[in-house]
């Protein structure tokens, strides 16, 4: 309980600091001051769009933003001096001599809500956008398991769970209790085998009847689903693996079976071979510079991870930084701030 607890204040001292140091930035920006650290331009993450439904327990709610915040992101950007250009052509700006910045929409994994409330957003102001697409979700194989763990500790007030060494059982009846858990077998998802603790998973959350096959079902959009997204012209899909695993802990072999028939997957449905792929998680404990090598043989022409920045003349083409537009920092001046580029010179 204590843990949970320090856990807690934890992570409310670290988005009060974020704010802040937005907040900050901000005022930088406004001021016209550090105008460098703009670089060439941005690419943005997102995840789910849609309206704000309110949960008792919601670790996932960084990963979702209103598609009035959307809206207000792309307003933002553009009062600011930003044009709109698709991934696909990110390193022909980066070599080109126009030096207006650039930014670029990206929405990973595939979600349903990225159809119906991402795109009418987009197609309102004429922005192009690329949703990375998990194969293994369009064929309803594979689960999304924050997913699947956040319906888990919502139903339940005690688990049984197996960490390596026998199963425990973990109390999770307040929000505190289940936020220890949910950090726990993160964090144990992260450290090993990842397919195997997802089967874990799925076999717990089963016994507290959550379906995770459902759960793809309900959020995830199929074959048909894609197809109705890039019927519009500013969408395109790029590659996200088969199953949604940190390349990096997987061998060379099988991170590049993940990542080629992630390409033959999307290939099938759109009738063209995709140009972009995103890592899974994309931070530097799920990628390697061998993962960059593979998207580059494979023939990506551009490639995504997560962490953090700006974008520059000497970026790799396939290792490039994104800015995540995360659901706890809804607001235009934490988007200037952002685009701005300060906060990854000042706080980094």
């Amino acid at each position: 309980m204590k843990q949970g607890l320090a856990r807690a204040v934890s992570k409310h001292i670290r988005r009060v600091a974020i704010a802040g140091g937005l907040e900050a930035s901000h005022l930088l920006a406004q001021a016209r001051l550090m105008t460098r650290a703009r670089g060439r331009g941005a690419i943005f993450t997102l995840h789910h769009v849609r309206p704000k439904v309110p949960r008792a327990f919601d670790p996932n709610a960084h990963l979702e933003i209103t598609p009035e915040f959307l809206e207000v992101a792309v307003l933002t950007l553009k009062r600011n001096g930003y044009r709109f250009v698709p991934l696909e052509e990110v390193p022909a700006c980066l070599a080109s001599e126009d030096t207006r910045p650039f930014a670029c929409f990206t929405l990973d994994d595939g979600y349903r809500n990225n159809l119906d409330h991402g795109l009418p957003v987009f197609e309102r102001h004429c922005v192009p956008f690329t949703v990375f697409v998990t194969a293994g979700y369009v064929d309803r194989t594979h689960t999304l398991w924050w997913e699947t763990l956040a319906d888990l500790l919502s139903a339940a007030q005690t688990l049984r769970f197996g960490f390596g060494a026998g199963e425990e059982i973990m109390v999770a009846a307040t929000l505190a209790e289940k936020q220890a858990a949910f950090d726990r077998i993160t964090a144990h998802i992260h450290r090993g085998d990842e397919a195997r603790t997802v089967a874990v998973l799925n076999r717990a959350a089963a016994e507290h009847g959550v379906d995770p096959l459902a759960i793809t079902e309900r959020l995830t959009l199929d074959e048909a689903g894609l197809r109705a997204l890039i019927a519009s012209p500013l969408a395109s899909l790029g590659g996200h693996t088969i199953s949604h695993r940190a390349l990096a802990r997987l061998d060379e072999d099988e991170a590049r079976r993940e990542i080629s028939a992630s390409a033959d997957r999307i290939e099938a449905v759109s009738g063209r071979r995709p140009l972009s792929f995103a890592y899974p998680y994309g931070d530097r404990l799920a990628v390697s510079e061998r993962d960059h090598r593979l998207a580059a043989g494979l023939g990506f022409a551009v490639a995504v991870t997560t962490e953090p920045g700006m974008l520059s003349a000497a970026a790799n083409p396939h290792a490039l930084p994104r800015i995540s537009l995360n659901g706890h920092f809804q607001s235009a001046r934490y988007v200037t701030a952002l685009a701005s580029g300060i906060p990854f010179r000042l706080f980094a």
